[in-house]
């Protein structure tokens, strides 16, 4: 079904261009000063003396082979020299394919020609016509396409992004293969003048998103956008909620994936992980091969998902406020056995528990920061050798330590890890308020919790849709995943123009 046309409406500069005049080799001089990298070239077009070209660029940043064999050797190529007696001919005559190069630039602003430079472009300056023609010759000295190190995939693609934003920007390209895939790219940052791309397809995506995206976008007044966090504390709904509002992956087929579902995705140059709005709390608990695993099987690990969730953030909180203040509601030989582990250890439930908590917090902050062989190596460590130690020197309970444990593995079996990290940290407050107040008081926390979810809207999407919509279909989707030919519409909270994915 054909829809209208949805342009990206692109935020305006919000500064005045840092560099005025017109454009000569002394004025880029000038503003590259003492840059060790900046080099020039003085060329005669077609080795006659009548035309002088300057050829620039940031060594490091261009290939040094495409831009000697696609643009300063034809530039000396007798045979295309004829004729050309004053610099209009010659610009002419590269604009005409003088040039072995596919894109070419015409700059007649200095703001825009030092963004190409910086951006790893080469540029052929014209003294007399104060005009600068720019190639896009980038170094092909990076990172190569590898395999997903965060997100495993089973049964899905097995590259990941890498750091140059062409290379992202083509790996989706190949997932949607259609001209309704549009790209519209904005720079960020006053001091780094980061590019990034917005992706969407027309016809799926919401207007009110892109519109919404592009204010809060122009609004964005920092020096630099060198990490995600810089783009994402500024352009959320709630930035002072420590759960996750933009979905984070590093899968171009997941990427690919939300924006056929009517989201809007975000590239930003030197960074592999692309962004996807709008979310909500379901999203981040699903994974990519669901879609490729039975039903049946990729619904039953969808409620075990669920139920690692509950119990991440819930079960340290339930035990402490059952073992300090509703001893009745535990069996009779269950609580015999927690008294008798308890009855030579110094410390309360409270403080074990706590103790514990930060302990583990501790071994795994260790082994993320330290090198791999280390890390592992310290995490079996403080596991195994320290855990079994304070057991037998009686400083904590084997009933602490197994609730602990138990809620640290149902956390790391949660998809996302930016999810995983402020569950960690509710579990936390969870845990005060049931010391403190017994069940009541994990009782209002977690109301006072999930009164904070259903105040976060993200690009005006409920978190907590589809669990909040009140439709049972709804909430049969989040909870389960239905047959693929079953499944013919997309979310509704999404407000998608077409939403049928399938006839």
């Amino acid at each position: 079904m054909y829809t209208d046309p949805i342009s990206y409406p692109r935020p305006r500069p919000r500064k005045e261009p840092e560099y005025r005049g017109p454009i000569s080799l002394f004025a880029l001089k000038t503003v590259f000063s003492s840059c060790a990298d900046f080099e020039t070239r003085t060329l005669a077009f077609g080795l006659e003396a009548q035309v002088t070209v300057h050829a620039c660029w940031l060594d490091g940043l261009v290939s040094a082979r495409d831009s000697a064999e696609e643009v300063l050797r034809p530039l000396t190529d007798r045979l295309r020299a004829g004729g050309a007696e004053d610099e209009g001919a010659v610009i002419s005559r590269i604009l005409a394919g003088g040039v072995y190069r596919g894109a070419v630039h015409r700059r007649s602003g200095m703001d825009l020609l030092t963004d190409d430079l910086c951006h790893g472009h080469m540029a052929l300056i014209f003294d007399g016509s104060a005009v600068a023609l720019c190639f896009e010759l980038r170094s092909a000295e990076v990172r190569p396409v590898g395999e997903p190190t965060l997100e495993k995939s089973l049964k899905g693609g097995r590259d990941a992004f890498t750091e140059t934003l062409r290379t992202n920007t083509a790996l989706v390209r190949r997932r949607v293969a259609s001209p309704r895939l549009k790209l519209a790219e904005s720079t960020l940052g006053r001091r780094s003048n980061t590019r990034v791309a917005v992706f969407f397809v027309e016809g799926l995506v919401s207007p009110d998103t892109l519109r919404e995206l592009a204010q809060r976008l122009e609004r964005l007044d920092e020096d630099a956008m060198l990490a995600l966090g810089s783009l994402e504390q500024y352009i959320v709904d709630a930035p002072r909620s420590p759960f996750p509002q933009l979905l984070h992956t590093e899968r171009p087929d997941r990427f690919a994936m939300y924006l056929l579902q009517g989201r809007v995705g975000l590239l930003v140059d030197g960074l592999p992980v692309g962004l996807v709005l709008p979310v909500t709390l379901a999203e981040f608990m699903k994974v990519t091969d669901d879609a490729g695993t039975h039903h049946l099987v990729s619904s039953a690990l969808s409620l075990l998902r669920w139920a690692a969730l509950a119990l991440a953030a819930l079960l340290p909180a339930f035990y402490a406020a059952i073992a300090m203040y509703h001893q009745e509601m535990i069996p009779t030989r269950l609580l015999l056995s927690i008294i008798e582990a308890e009855r030579n250890v110094p410390f309360s439930t409270a403080l074990e528990l706590l103790g514990m908590l930060g302990a583990f917090g501790l071994v795994q902050e260790a082994g993320l920061r330290l090198p791999s062989p280390i890390g592992d190596t310290v995490s079996i460590i403080g596991a195994l050798i320290v855990g079994q130690a304070a057991v037998e020197a009686s400083l904590v309970s084997p009933i602490a330590i197994i609730v602990v444990a138990f809620s640290a593995i149902a956390c790391y079996a949660l998809p996302s890890q930016d999810l995983a990290a402020a569950v960690r940290l509710a579990r936390l407050v969870l845990l005060i308020g049931a010391i403190l107040g017994g069940l009541y008081g994990l009782t209002l926390l977690l109301c006072l919790l999930l009164w904070h979810l259903a105040g976060i809207d993200s690009f005006g999407v409920n978190y907590t849709a589809p669990l909040s919509d009140g439709l049972r279909g709804n909430l049969r989707r989040a909870l389960l995943h239905p047959p693929m030919p079953a499944d013919k519409f997309r979310d509704a909270h999404l407000r998608t123009p077409d939403r049928r994915r399938q006839r």
